[in-house]
């Protein structure tokens, strides 16, 4: 027996060790991502054994060969698309997805389909030319265009004889009556299969728009990969690249896939997917039409609602042209009295303001008069403390020479000179006898 290591034990290990330490359903997760991202889809061959067939539909067997074996599970949809009854020891071919089955931890392969062993030169083939072809770029998403909302029409390619056309038609009379098909014919199985459907694509390269085909569905029913060889044609696969029209491609059943189909804009599972997915049915365009034309019938409504209103004004208006008139006359009396009244209004005022600038007026000058007086007064009494006889008043005399120059200081003058001596009442002439400096 194994002691289980406490979870604190565990993290310590994890230290120890440098590795994470996983749970088990996470682990199992995370090969199964690693097997999805690494193998699939895959394709195995081997010996059945202990092939089973549950009361579900399901199968459950193992694919074995001399060096081992795996378990597998092929569940009822995929079960339900077998052309033989599979038995212990039969050689076949698988085509499905690696995983893990988690409750027991068991590697298994879900098988999407099986044929008896012989076909597969075929099935390399088709691997081969299929990883050259988008090497090349022919299946990037980028590259298909997008399919018409409303085509004007839709073209078929398949058989006269093929259940696919017949499963289109139906659908399409049920979903669009109003689009109209246009067939152009092709063996879809056989040695010229291949070149027959490739010059059909062609031709509505050629004639797309005198056709007046938007969309173009190339289908046929199911069958085993030999049946369905003419759809992995390379030339084929690169004249639907080519076509101006957008293709659809409805091949065999949901798990059946060709060469065809990665090269398609859309690839659909059943020929009457194909019819589905190019053509919305009629009911909802109806409906749609339905829609709008109740919107513009509101609109309209509502417009002429509106414009009966003001046709309706207008005519009350222009029907009795006396109650405007009166209206008017009203109007004009109204405002000749609001005139009147601010005529009357305006002149009192200014009557009243005469008035007051009247009595104002004495006073006014009386006022200015009395301080021109004052200021002229106290100008004069400035001009007469200016006058220089207030000074010699005082005792002070002016002297000067005699041509009338002031002398100022006592070096202005010398010994005999003349000056005058200008008093209060008169001059009196001087002789300059000896000046002193102080």
């Amino acid at each position: 027996m194994f002691d289980v290591p406490h979870p604190a034990a565990a993290s310590s290990l994890q230290r120890d060790l440098g590795v994470r330490v996983w749970p088990v359903g996470s682990l199992l997760r995370a090969i199964a991502d690693c097997l999805e991202a690494r193998f699939n889809p895959v394709a195995v061959q081997g010996e059945l054994t202990g092939f089973s067939r549950a009361a579900s539909g399901h199968c459950y067997f193992s694919l074995k060969d001399e060096q081992g074996q795996i378990r597998c599970a092929m569940f009822r949809r995929a079960a339900g698309l077998l052309d033989f009854s599979p038995r212990d020891g039969q050689l076949v071919e698988l085509r499905g997805r690696l995983g893990v089955y988690e409750p027991r931890g068991e590697l298994q392969l879900g098988v999407e389909s099986m044929r008896q062993a012989g076909q597969g030169n075929l099935f390399e083939q088709f691997l081969l030319l299929k990883a050259r072809l988008e090497a090349e770029g022919l299946f990037e998403a980028a590259r298909k265009r997008p399919l018409p909302m409303l085509p004007r029409g839709i073209g078929v390619v398949t058989s006269l004889g093929a259940a696919a056309l017949h499963d289109v038609v139906t659908a399409l009379q049920r979903r669009a009556p109003h689009i109209p098909v246009v067939l152009y014919p092709a063996s879809v199985q056989g040695s010229q299969a291949a070149g027959e459907l490739r010059e059909a694509v062609l031709k509505v390269s050629r004639r797309w728009n005198k056709d007046q085909v938007d969309v173009l569905l190339l289908v046929r029913g199911g069958g085993a990969m030999e049946d369905l060889w003419a759809f992995n044609d390379e030339q084929l696969a690169r004249a639907i690249v080519a076509s101006p029209v957008p293709v659809i491609s409805g091949v065999g059943h949901e798990t059946d896939f060709t060469i065809a189909d990665f090269c398609a804009d859309v690839r659909a599972p059943t020929p009457t997917a194909a019819a589905e997915l190019c053509a919305q049915p009629q009911s909802v365009w109806l409906g749609a039409l339905g829609l709008v034309f109740a919107r513009l019938q509101n609109g309209v409504d509502r417009q002429m609602q509106t414009q009966t209103q003001r046709l309706d004004w207008a005519m009350s208006r222009v029907s009795r042209p006396s109650h405007l008139v009166t209206r008017q006359h009203a109007r004009l009396a109204g405002l000749a009295q609001s005139l009147k009244h601010a005529t009357r209004s305006a002149l009192r005022q200014e009557q009243f303001r005469v008035q007051s600038l009247g009595a104002a007026l004495p006073r006014e000058l009386a006022s200015n008069l009395q301080g021109s007086q004052d200021q002229l007064e106290r100008a004069q009494l400035r001009l007469e403390l200016l006058d220089p006889k207030l000074v010699l008043r005082r005792g002070y005399a002016w002297l000067a020479d005699m041509q009338g120059v002031p002398v100022t200081a006592a070096k202005m003058t010398r010994i005999g000179q003349p000056v005058r001596a200008t008093l209060t009442d008169g001059e009196v002439d001087l002789t300059v006898s000896a000046p002193r400096l102080i």
